[in-house]
């Protein structure tokens, strides 16, 4: 029996071919270089051979799969077609697209969107020999996949609230054992433990990262990395989390400290750029919902990133403007991206992103500010507390 999250999926897809005139969407997969496959499908172990998927625009869905792996897929409830040879196979595949002009597979033209980017070449070669065009199955993973229900966003917004508390503890334990000067590594001991009392999984992290460290987006303290925090230092803390592995929709989050009482101009002039790009991103995403306007990813990404280089700090925001959010940490609908990518999906209804501008200086300090945002029926909504001021650890 199918279970009734994929038959959502292949009904929300079904929708959309027929919107786009699309003939339909075959997802593949060989030992695990598609993922999309079996988020959509649900996980099926050690298939190990070449296996498709086709949902058709209209109609029931069909698997083909090698005969070696036949009984992998007896759970779901479709028509399966069975290979012994490459040749039996490519049979198969051409009588299933032969009345298709255009479908839709995990490919992207020029690799613009690496996340999409699942099938090798020669594989989109061959289903193209068969006289069919291949498009981006982009804009039907966000549509069909990874809209939230209100139990998804309920999950993310305990999990949201799990990280603020868990944050700013992190920060009044510094406080409160600055005289020993605990190591970035300590706090993100505790942060972990944190964790776990609150029944709160992370696959990986924190980012506890002071002074020069901060400079590094991505730094995760080891006992061997780790420095001691001391009076005056500057700290970046990012942390991101899900209630359920696999299930429920995760939170990430990003908020800076300073230890003492007078923040130094410096630090307190590249905080300004960074909240400004974040809420120059936000003031947009709502306007545009107001004005009945429909904003590409790329998009939001130039208004912060406009906005932080008007400061005179462009140069030093290396990455992003933020990532979708779902049952992955990063996830696959829009990134806010024209800078490593450019990513030209829409920020819909019922999609979540962060937003996170960050400046670096090297070998001096970071800022980043990442909250998380929701985009409701009623318009996009942040559903993390917003950070407008350093935090100051005493």
């Amino acid at each position: 029996m199918t279970n009734s999250s994929l038959t959502k999926t292949i009904q929300e897809s079904q929708s959309m071919m027929n919107d786009q005139k699309i003939d339909g969407w075959l997802l593949y997969d060989y030992r695990g270089m598609n993922p999309i496959l079996w988020d959509t499908i649900g996980h099926i172990p050690h298939v190990t051979r070449p296996c498709w998927f086709w949902i058709p625009r209209e109609g029931s869905p069909e698997i083909i799969c090698s005969y070696v792996d036949q009984n992998r897929f007896e759970k779901l409830d479709f028509k399966t077609n069975f290979w012994v040879s490459r040749n039996e196979m490519i049979g198969i595949l051409k009588k299933i697209l032969q009345t298709s002009k255009k479908i839709a597979m995990e490919y992207s033209p020029l690799v613009s969107l690496p996340r999409i980017s699942k099938v090798d070449a020669g594989t989109i070669e061959l289903i193209k020999s068969l006289g069919v065009d291949v498009i981006s199955s982009a804009d039907l993973v966000q549509f069909s996949t990874q809209r939230w229900d209100e139990k998804d966003l309920n999950s993310h917004l305990k999990a949201a609230d799990i990280l603020t508390s868990t944050v700013k503890s992190a920060f009044d334990f510094i406080g409160s054992n600055i005289n020993s000067n605990p190591y970035e590594f300590e706090i993100a001991e505790y942060i972990r433990d944190m964790f776990k009392s609150n029944n709160l999984y992370s696959p990986d992290g924190p980012v506890v990262a002071a002074n020069y460290h901060s400079a590094d987006p991505h730094f995760e303290p080891t006992k061997e990395s780790s420095n001691k925090i001391f009076e005056g230092d500057w700290i970046l803390i990012d942390l991101w989390g899900c209630l359920e592995e696999s299930q429920g929709m995760y939170a990430d989050i990003t908020w800076t400290a300073y230890v003492g009482d007078k923040i130094p101009e410096k630090n307190q002039s590249v905080f300004s750029a960074v909240i400004g790009g974040r809420d120059q991103a936000v003031e947009m995403m709502k306007k545009s919902h107001s004005d009945g306007e429909i904003l590409q990813g790329w998009q939001l990404d130039k208004i912060a990133r406009d906005y932080i280089s008007s400061c005179g700090y462009g140069e030093y925001f290396s990455h992003r403007l933020g990532h979708s959010l779902g049952r992955e940490v990063h996830s696959n609908a829009v990134n806010l991206d024209g800078w490593e990518t450019h990513d030209t999906r829409s920020f819909i209804p019922q999609i979540a992103v962060t937003v996170e501008p960050g400046v670096y200086l090297p070998k001096e300090f970071g800022v980043r500010s990442e909250i998380d945002i929701f985009y409701y029926p009623e318009g996009p909504e942040v559903t993390t507390e917003i950070q407008t001021k350093p935090y100051i650890i005493r």
